[in-house]
C-alpha cells in the first residue's frame, strides 16, 4: 500500500489530512516539525511527501531539496496558501511534482495524489525496463564457444518468441536464471516485467503470500493489502527457480493458476486475471520426484512444454578460459586493479578442475584471485588451496600413473614436488627474490622458504 507523509506546522490541518488520506485507502504519516520530518523520511521512505510551503523552522522548498537528497524517487507536492507563479516555478525547478493551494477539498487532494502515484508507477516501470535492457541478456552475451553451449543457444533462439512454458534443467550454478532472462528479453513480453522467485529460499506460508499476495487482516501481521508477484508478472514472465522445492500444496495452487489464468489473494474473494509466461528451473530429477509422489505429474507436463538442459561447466570444453577472463576484466575494473593476465600454470589449474559449483564457483574463485593478486597477473598462488590440492589428485590419476606406471602415492608426491618448485620460483620472481616478502605473501615463515630453496637446489641472488 502506498505511503504518504504530510508535513505542516498546524496540527488541526494534519489531522484533517490524515483522516482524508486514510479514507482514500492510503497509509499516512504526519509531522509538524520539518526537521524531525526529514529524519523520519530517511527511515520511512514514503512514496509521496506533501509539505507546507511556509513553516517557521524550514520552508517547503528546503524540505523539497532535503527529500530529493534522501531519495530522488520520492514525489514531493507543495501545499500553500500563498500560491504565486514565482513560488510554483521555483518549486517545479527544484523537482516538485506539483503544488496545491489551501484550502482544498478532499477530491482535489485525491486527484493530485492519484496523478502523483500514476507518475511514480510509470517512472518505476521505465526504470525496470531500462535495467532489463541494459543488462543485455542477449545471445551474444552468453559466454562460450563450446558445442554444448552453442546447442543450448540454438534452442533458445528458436523458442524465445513462443508462448510455451519452459523448464530449464541443470546443476546448481550453471546459469539457469541467465538463460531465463535471455529468453524473456528476446520474447514478445520483453517490455513487461521479468519476475524471479526462488522457491527454495522461503518457507511455504511466506512463499504463498509472496506469490499470491494477501488481503488486509487475512492473517496475523497482515496489516495492509499486498499484491503478490503473480500480479507483477501479469503480461510478463514469471521465473520459478528451484520449482522442484515447491510444496505439494503450492504445486496444486500453481497448477490451478496455469489452468484457469486467475487466482485469489490470501483471504480474498475476488478472482484476479493473470496473463503470464512461466519459466521454471530445477536441479532435481522431477521424474524421480513424481515416482516418489513429491511432485505432481499434471503440473510437470504444464511447466515442461519445452525442456532446456544446461551442460555443467566441466563439459563445456574451451569455455573455462573465456569465462575466467570475462570475470577477470569485471572484477579488476570493479577493484581498480591493473590485472590483465592469468598465468599459464593458473589457467591449467582452472581448466583441470571439476567445478562442482559450475560457473558461479568459477566466478567466486576469480573474484577471490583478483582480491589476492598484487601484480598484473593472476598466478597459482592466488587460487584457493582446494583447487590446487584437487588438481594434484586429478593430474596424478590422469597422467602420472598411466604414463609412468608409478604407485599413486609416489606419483602424487612427484607431481606435488614439481608444483612446489614451480610455485616457489614464480613466487620469488613476483617478490623480486625477497624472502621476507615471499614468506608473507605465501603465508609461511622464512624458514620454510629457505627449506624449499635448499630442497630444490635453487641458487640465485636471494634478498633477505
Amino acid at each position: 500500500m502506498n505511503n504518504i507523509f504530510v508535513i505542516d506546522d498546524e496540527q488541526d490541518f494534519l489531522e484533517n489530512c490524515l483522516r482524508i488520506i486514510k479514507k482514500q485507502g492510503y497509509e499516512c504519516l504526519t509531522e509538524n516539525d520539518p526537521e524531525k520530518a526529514i529524519e523520519r523520511i530517511g527511515t520511512e521512505r514514503p512514496d509521496i511527501v506533501l509539505t507546507d510551503l511556509k513553516m517557521p523552522k524550514k520552508d517547503g522548498i528546503d524540505v523539497l531539496k532535503e527529500v530529493k537528497k534522501i531519495d530522488p524517487a520520492i514525489i514531493v507536492i507543495l501545499l500553500t496558501g500563498y500560491a504565486t507563479v514565482q513560488s510554483a516555478v521555483e518549486a517545479i525547478k527544484e523537482g516538485a511534482f506539483d503544488y496545491i493551494q489551501k484550502p482544498f477539498s478532499a477530491e482535489q487532494l485525491r486527484v493530485v495524489i492519484e496523478r502523483a502515484l500514476n507518475q511514480k508507477m510509470l517512472v518505476e516501470e521505465n526504470r525496470n525496463l531500462r535495467m532489463q535492457l541494459e543488462s543485455t541478456y542477449n545471445f551474444e552475451n552468453i559466454i562460450g564457444t563450446s558445442e554444448a553451449i552453442r546447442a543450448v543457444l540454438e534452442i533458445v533462439k528458436k523458442i524465445a518468441k513462443s508462448e510455451a512454458n519452459i523448464l530449464i534443467l541443470g546443476e546448481s550454478g550453471t546459469g539457469k536464471e541467465l538463460i531465463a532472462r535471455c529468453i524473456h528479453i528476446n520474447s514478445t513480453r520483453m517490455k513487461s516485467a521479468f519476475v524471479p522467485v526462488d522457491c527454495a529460499s522461503l518457507p511455504e506460508n511466506l512463499l504463498e503470500s509472496e506469490l499470491f499476495g494477501h488481503e488486509k487482516g487475512s492473517f496475523t501481521g497482515a496489516h495492509i493489502t499486498r499484491p503478490g508477484l503473480l500480479e507483477f508478472a501479469n503480461s510478463g514472465t514469471l521465473f520459478l527457480d528451484e520449482i522442484g522445492d515447491l510444496s505439494t500444496n503450492l504445486q496444486a495452487k500453481l497448477l490451478r493458476v496455469l489452468q484457469e489464468k486467475n487466482f485469489r489473494r490470501i483471504g480474498g474473494r475476488k478472482l484476479i486475471d493473470v496473463d503470464m509466461r512461466l519459466l521454471s528451473a530445477t536441479n532435481r530429477d522431477l521424474k524421480e520426484a513424481i515416482k516418489k509422489k513429491e511432485f505432481r505429474e499434471e503440473l510437470y507436463y504444464r511447466i515442461n512444454v519445452i525442456t532446456i538442459n544446461l551442460p555443467p561447466l566441466r563439459d563445456r570444453h574451451g569455455d573455462i578460459s573465456l569465462i575466467a577472463y570475462h570475470y577477470l576484466r569485471h572484477f579488476a575494473n570493479l577493484n581498480k586493479k591493473p590485472i590483465t593476465r592469468i598465468s599459464p600454470e593458473a589457467m591449467r589449474l582452472l581448466e583441470g578442475f571439476h567445478w562442482p559449483g559450475n560457473v558461479r564457483e568459477l566466478q567466486n574463485v576469480i573474484e577471490r584471485a583478483v582480491s589476492f593478486c598484487e601484480g598484473d597477473t593472476i598466478t597459482a598462488n592466488d587460487l584457493p588451496d582446494y583447487i590446487k590440492e584437487k588438481i594434484a589428485d586429478v593430474m596424478v590419476e590422469r597422467h602420472e600413473i598411466s604414463s609412468k606406471g608409478l604407485e599413486f602415492k609416489k606419483a602424487k608426491e612427484k607431481w606435488l614436488e614439481s608444483f612446489e618448485k614451480e610455485y616457489l620460483i614464480e613466487l620469488l620472481k613476483r617478490c623480486d627474490w625477497n624472502i621476507s616478502k615471499a614468506a608473507k605473501l605465501a603465508g609461511v615463515d622464512r624458514k620454510s622458504i629457505h627449506r624449499w630453496l635448499k630442497k630444490h637446489k635453487i641458487v640465485t641472488a636471494i634478498k633477505e
